[in-house]
């Protein structure tokens, strides 16, 4: 198993791969950061959906996690492209069965691969909490935000809260992900499925009945992200969620034991 977690972890952390994921997560985290405090006094507002923030909202403990939960969408969005891609190129270039003449158990090979992304998943959570947090401290004495409470105990408490709840939703994205490639093993057409049903088809859908997007998969990831909206319930989004990601995992984990492994 450890064997298959380090030959896994090689592919992800490869420059081209790291570093352009690692840059999506920093510029991502940076650009909602920036517009949550640069845009605090537009009457549009300056959140999701044309929230409005205020001050008062962001001087409080969890102010300092505000754009760090904010962004649990788009890091969902890039650990699904990650994932999918690096799941179903397997597929494509041929590699899978030369993995299995290393590794012959199937579900074996799976689980590590799993292990490794969510390593990988860890990684960005830190990267874009460490960008978020600190960029959202700079620009908070620039906008006349107090930040005494950021980091006292109930700070820290939601900044650990935060985490533990976008490294739940990017690992739900990326798992779903994961399913994609092995259903669909193509890397192209499981990154455009997946992006096109959580940036545009869920969108249309939620626009045209607002209570889909309490049963709606991506929007059940995003919220648990934010730990709950004023519609959706966090216990209800990570019931929800759950099941999609569990249904998703057993249909992959059955696809990839007893499926022929060519594309």
């Amino acid at each position: 198993m450890i064997r298959v977690v380090f030959a896994e972890w090689r592919k992800l952390r490869r420059p081209t791969l790291l570093l352009g994921t690692l840059g999506a997560v920093t510029f991502f985290s940076g650009l909602v950061s920036s517009l949550l405090f640069l845009l605090i006094d537009s009457p549009q507002g300056n959140g999701d959906r044309g929230i409005k923030i205020t001050r008062e909202m962001l001087a409080l403990p969890q102010g300092a996690t505000q754009a760090f939960s904010s962004v649990g969408t788009l890091l969902g969005v890039i650990a699904l492209c990650v994932f999918a891609s690096q799941t179903a190129q397997e597929y494509t270039y041929g590699t899978l069965r030369n993995l299995l003449l290393r590794q012959p158990g199937r579900v074996k090979l799976l689980a590590g691969k799993l292990i490794s992304m969510k390593l990988f998943a860890i990684l960005m959570t830190l990267v874009s909490a460490i960008v978020a947090i600190g960029l959202s401290y700079i620009l908070a004495g620039t906008k006349d935000v107090s930040t005494a409470l950021w980091f006292s105990a109930d700070g820290w408490h939601a900044i650990a809260q935060t985490l533990l709840n976008v490294f739940i939703s990017i690992l739900g994205f990326g798992i779903i992900g994961m399913t994609l490639g092995i259903l669909l093993r193509s890397p192209i057409s499981s990154i455009s499925i997946g992006v096109l049903w959580l940036l545009i088809i869920e969108n249309i859908i939620g626009a045209v009945k607002p209570s889909t997007l309490d049963y709606l998969p991506g929007s059940q990831l995003s919220t648990i992200a934010s730990g709950g909206t004023v519609d959706v319930s966090y216990s209800h989004a990570l019931g929800m969620g759950s099941i999609y990601v569990g249904v998703g995992a057993i249909v992959a984990t059955i696809l990839f034991w007893r499926r022929d492994v060519a594309n």
